[in-house]
């Protein structure tokens, strides 16, 4: 037999490691439903920030995780061994929140 908890929060944080699922309200409406993994990922592709010097410069370039196999600046420096830096970074259940509500948390 199941178990269901009701968690009212505005701490995305806490929603994110406790929760299964998560519902945004906004005045009174359901404007979303997902699992938080689920919600991140429909609000937009992982990226890769790298850097690298290039012209006695450093520089810095993004690309969409999917899509790093087709981007011929970061094949060559990888082959080439001239990154300086290399993350990920994909958006948080807040930032879903802000997109989806329009409202930031305090």
């Amino acid at each position: 037999m199941g178990k269901t908890i009701l968690l009212t929060t505005h701490n995305m944080y806490d929603a994110t490691e406790l929760c299964d699922r998560v519902a945004f309200i906004v005045d009174g409406s359901l404007r979303a439903l997902d699992t938080p993994r689920g919600l991140i990922m429909a609000k937009g592709a992982s990226m890769i920030r790298y850097t690298y010097f290039q012209d006695g410069k450093e520089r810095q370039r993004e690309v969409e995780l999917s899509r790093t196999g087709e981007d011929e600046l970061l094949q060559r420096l990888l082959k080439e061994n001239r990154l300086l830096s290399i993350h990920s970074s994909e958006p948080t259940l807040n930032d879903v929140f802000v997109e989806i509500t329009g409202r930031r948390l305090q």
